[in-house]
C-alpha cells in the first residue's frame, strides 16, 4: 500500500526561493517515487490568518496553483486541491479542538513569537493575536490527520506542527481506537534554514526573499542584494558558509557545482559568483516562468484543476469524516 505524502505552501505571498528549495523541490521529487501517493494543496483558509482582502488571497491562490503546476507537479497522478474546497477539514478542526490542550497551544511556535514581541514592545500581551492564529496549528493537523499523511515534508521551523498533529492524534486514538496515522516530519537537511538576502532566515515577513518568478533584471537585482562578506576577489573562500553557493547548487547541475567548488577554493569575486548564480537560476525558472504567466492569464483552467483535484479529496475525506463521526456519537 502506497504512503501518503502531504504538503502545501500558505498564499500569503509570492511563491520565493527558499518555498521551493525548502518545500516545492524534495515535495516533487516524493512524487515521483512509485510507492508515495503525492497529496499537495494551497491551504487559502491558513491565509485568512493574515490576508483579510478577497481578491488578493484569490490571487495568490491561483499563483501558489500556477506555481506548482509549472514546476512539473503531475496532477493526474497527484490529488492537488485547494484546501478551501474540503469542507469536511473545517468540521474536523472542531473536533480535533475538543482533543487539543490549551496548553500545546500556548507553546506553538508562531503565538510564543508574537506573545514575546508584544513583551518586548510593552504592549499587551496578546494585542493584535486572533484566535484563528492562536487555534492554527489545529486546523493543520486536520490537514495532515484528514488525509492519513504518512510523510510532511517541512522546513525545520515546522515541525513543530506535525508533533502537535501526533499529539491531537494519539488524544483521539487513546479514547476511540485506531483512527488516525500518526504523520512523520520529513526534513531536508541541507536547506533547513535557507537564509536570505541579508543573512537572516527568507521569509515573505522580512522582506528578504528571491521571488521565484519574476522578470531577469529583477532576479538580477535580487541576487545582487544578497549581503556577502569583505574577503578579497582572489581570496579562496569557503562553499559550506555561503548563501552563493548553497542556492547555485540546488538549480546547476552536477558537473557545474563541482566546478564552482573548485573556483571558489580558488578564489572567485563576489561579483562573478552572483553572475554564475543568476545564470543557472535563470536558465531553470525561464520555461516554468512562461508556463506560469499562461496559467494566470487562464484563471478557469487553473479552476477546473482544482475542482478536479478536489472530488478525489473528497473521495477520502467524506467517508473518513463520517467514519470519525460515528465513532464520537456524532451520527
Amino acid at each position: 500500500m502506497k504512503k501518503t505524502v502531504l504538503t502545501g505552501i500558505k498564499p500569503t505571498g509570492h511563491i520565493h526561493v527558499g518555498n521551493y528549495i525548502g518545500a516545492i523541490k524534495p515535495a516533487l521529487a516524493l512524487a515521483k517515487v512509485a510507492d508515495y501517493q503525492p497529496t499537495y494543496f494551497i491551504p487559502n483558509a491558513h491565509g485568512v490568518t493574515k490576508i483579510h482582502d478577497g481578491s488578493e488571497l484569490r490571487q495568490l491562490t491561483y499563483g501558489s496553483a500556477a506555481t506548482w503546476i509549472a514546476l512539473g507537479l503531475n496532477v493526474n497522478k497527484a490529488i492537488f486541491y485547494r484546501q478551501s474546497d474540503i469542507p469536511e477539514i473545517f468540521e474536523l478542526n472542531w473536533i480535533l479542538a475538543c482533543f487539543t490542550a490549551k496548553g500545546l497551544m500556548n507553546r506553538a511556535h508562531a503565538y510564543k513569537a508574537l506573545v514575546d514581541e508584544n513583551h518586548s514592545n510593552s504592549r499587551k500581551i496578546d494585542e493584535g493575536i486572533h484566535i484563528g492564529l492562536y487555534t492554527y496549528p489545529i486546523l493543520m493537523g486536520a490537514d495532515m490527520l484528514m488525509f492519513k499523511a504518512d510523510i510532511v515534508p517541512v522546513g525545520k521551523d515546522q515541525v513543530q506542527h506535525v508533533e502537535i498533529a501526533r499529539d491531537i492524534a494519539e488524544s483521539f486514538n487513546k479514547i476511540y481506537g485506531p483512527t488516525f496515522v500518526l504523520p512523520e516530519s520529513k526534513i531536508e537537511e541541507d536547506t533547513a534554514v535557507l537564509p536570505g538576502l541579508d543573512g537572516r532566515k527568507m521569509s515573505k515577513s522580512y522582506d528578504n526573499t528571491i521571488p521565484l518568478f519574476c522578470e531577469p533584471k529583477e532576479l538580477q537585482k535580487r541576487i545582487n542584494k544578497i549581503k556577502t562578506d569583505s574577503l578579497p576577489p582572489d581570496s579562496p573562500k569557503d562553499p559550506t558558509t555561503s548563501i552563493l553557493f548553497m542556492l547555485y547548487k540546488e538549480f546547476a547541475s552536477e558537473a557545474e557545482i563541482v566546478q564552482m567548488q573548485e573556483r571558489y577554493g580558488r578564489g572567485i569575486s563576489w561579483g562573478e559568483a552572483k553572475h554564475e548564480l543568476y545564470v543557472v537560476m535563470n536558465r531553470f525558472l525561464e520555461e516554468p516562468y512562461e508556463t506560469y504567466k499562461e496559467l494566470m492569464a487562464s484563471p478557469k483552467k487553473i479552476e477546473a484543476i482544482l475542482e478536479e483535484g478536489a472530488e478525489k479529496a473528497r473521495a477520502i475525506s467524506k467517508p473518513f469524516l463520517q467514519e470519525i463521526k460515528e465513532k464520537i456519537g456524532l451520527r
